[in-house]
């Protein structure tokens, strides 16, 4: 039976995650909405957090950067100081979007780069003795954004949390990673195909949702 996969990105730093989400409001870098822009952003590092990522830190360094902005264009315009050419070279908002404008130039270079190294390697024959590997049936593949990976998780942790203050009672923590891929594994063997969801019916608590998550 072939491996069941979840495409899930995963962002090099923060500026590679703010890009991403910069080109989902399909705007200008200059135009960009930062309250939304601050929302989306500190969602994903929660998730992050609760999965215990190592690389969490830089990205809740830059979620408290976004939280200022957005605390700054929530005020009331009278409230709000006045921008004049110095304020500008320290404002927040100005100072990202300037990082974001270099970020963008570097990765597009990158990308360029990576390009006609494919197109370079397509001149040359396969070596000798190589074996081709046949790509997962697209009917094996879950596709879906970031987004909705990180919105039905912590939907699930959500409803387990709520069910827990209601009895009253603090589940102990009996699954390990390696468990659940075990587990995953018999259920799709049995199955064949399972939903996103479906994969934590029965979880009892925070800890087996994420045990869950990570053994996908």
């Amino acid at each position: 039976m072939p491996d069941f996969k979840i495409q899930f990105k995963v962002f090099e730093g923060p500026m590679d995650l703010l890009l991403f989400l910069v080109k989902k409001q399909e705007v200008d870098i200059y135009e960009v909405n930062m309250t939304r822009l601050a929302a989306q952003f500190i969602e994903y590092v929660e998730l992050m957090k609760q999965l215990d990522l190592e690389q969490a830190g830089e990205f809740i360094v830059m979620a408290s950067t976004l939280m200022y902005i957005k605390s700054r264009e929530l005020l009331p315009v009278d409230e709000q100081v006045e921008d004049t050419e110095d304020d500008d070279a320290a404002d927040p908002r100005w100072d990202l979007i300037r990082r974001l404008v270099e970020f963008k130039r570097f990765k597009d270079a990158s990308d360029d780069l990576q390009r006609l190294e494919i197109e370079r390697e397509k001149v040359y024959t396969r070596r000798p003795g190589s074996i081709p590997i046949d790509p997962l049936p697209m009917g094996n593949r879950l596709e879906a954004s970031i987004f909705d990976l990180v919105g039905a998780v912590n939907e699930l942790l959500r409803r387990v949390a709520e069910r827990e203050a209601a009895k009253g009672e603090i589940v102990e923590d009996r699954w390990s990673i390696s468990e659940k891929i075990v587990a995953i594994r018999e259920r799709l063997g049995q199955a064949g195909r399972l939903k996103f969801s479906e994969l934590f019916d029965g979880a009892r608590s925070r800890g087996e949702v994420v045990a869950t998550f990570l053994a996908l």
